[in-house]
């Protein structure tokens, strides 16, 4: 069996293989609710043969958002959408998983086909107006960006509050696998970077790790917590790897499961390959994810240009992440695990393939067969 295929059990729950599809922001959600695209859009990637399929950034409070269009789980009411998901990408046999998140001072900005940047005139004329916006600092993310009112203990507790309930409407909603989103420039982030906070790292780390234990002790113990981390700013005075690997010790300390190795975004976007000195290579923030796994006895999710399955299988067997999470290539391909079973041998009959598609490919195949096109 290929590691790639080797069932991991994460505390009670257990995922059919080591694929991950990554949280992706569709930006397509109406006042915080999911819609039939998200509902396809994730359903497929169960159907495509992930181990674990997670539900986008999904805002704990309604300032807490990126966009106008982002999902949110602050009231009651999110919660149906959300379960009818959760439903659908567990009966394909997949772990539904939800990232919870706070976008912080880059929260009230235009959609990425809208400019991804602050609102203009034009986004508020299609009456997407801009709100107020919280952060460790009056520091803004740029020139041009809104200013966040420094967060105050209320706001803290407020927070915490925040955090408690969605984490308890996540339940209710059918996940069994959660992740608190804190990269990427966002909330938990920019309190943990000297970027855009002050101060030694143990107080810099103090709230996020309070949202953390928050988390863990309202999420049901026998369900796993992933928390998602930028490893290194990649600029000059930033978080560093020597810092995540600290933090990542202090998460483990706090019951957390898995440390999902992202990085930058904490002067703008983490996907503009422009901004960064960190070569954009095949695997790039692999090396985080092994040392994280390494030095603070944790397990390790690898993201970030992971394109074929051998690249995969080559990951896992030295040891440099448990877990290898995809985004852009399952857009591309949403049955990327299918094919990768068929590529690494894990599937030569494609008994993986939905029922009601392996009857139809079992049959190309050996018609391919017949006529000299396939082995």
């Amino acid at each position: 069996m290929a590691l790639l295929f080797e069932p991991i059990e994460l505390r009670s729950v257990k995922a059919r293989n080591r694929i991950v599809v990554s949280p992706m922001c569709q930006y397509s959600a109406r006042e915080g609710h999911v819609t039939d695209w998200h509902l396809v859009h994730l359903g497929k990637f169960a159907q495509g043969g992930a181990g674990i399929v997670f539900v986008e950034a999904t805002a704990v409070e309604a300032r807490g958002r990126i966009t106008h269009g982002d999902t949110g789980i602050w009231d009651d009411a999110h919660v149906a959408g959300l379960a009818r998901i959760a439903e659908f990408v567990r009966s394909q046999g997949a772990l539904p998983a939800i990232q919870l998140a706070h976008a912080g001072r880059k929260a009230s900005m235009a959609r990425p086909w809208y400019g991804n940047g602050p609102l203009t005139p034009a986004d508020i004329e299609r009456g997407e107006k801009p709100w107020d916006i919280v952060g460790p600092s009056s520091e803004p993310l740029g020139e041009g960006w809104l200013s966040p009112r420094p967060i105050s203990e209320r706001d803290e507790e407020a927070l915490l509050a925040a955090y408690r309930a969605a984490v308890r409407r996540a339940q209710a909603a059918g996940f069994e696998v959660l992740e608190i989103h804190a990269a990427h420039g966002y909330l938990l982030h920019s309190f943990l970077s000297p970027i855009s906070n002050g101060g030694a790292r143990e107080d810099r780390m103090r709230f996020p790790l309070r949202v953390v234990r928050t988390v863990r002790e309202t999420w049901p113990a026998e369900r796993p917590l992933f928390v998602r981390v930028s490893s290194i700013d990649d600029v000059e005075g930033g978080w560093t790897i020597e810092d995540t690997v600290a933090f990542a010790k202090e998460l483990a300390a706090r019951g957390v499961d898995v440390v999902d190795c992202s990085s930058g975004g904490i002067l703008g976007s983490a996907t503009a390959a422009t901004r960064f000195t960190l070569p954009r290579v095949p695997g790039f923030q692999l090396p985080f994810a092994e040392r994280v796994r390494k030095e603070a006895g944790i397990k390790t999710m690898a993201v970030g240009l992971i394109l074929t399955a051998e690249q995969a299988e080559e990951a896992l067997a030295a040891g440099r992440a448990d877990l290898i999470a995809i985004a852009r290539e399952a857009l591309y391909d949403p049955n990327w695990p299918l094919h990768a079973a068929q590529a690494l041998g894990a599937d030569p009959q494609m008994e993986r393939w939905p029922v009601q598609y392996g009857w139809w490919l079992t049959r190309r195949e050996s018609l391919l067969r017949k006529l000299g096109l396939r082995r």
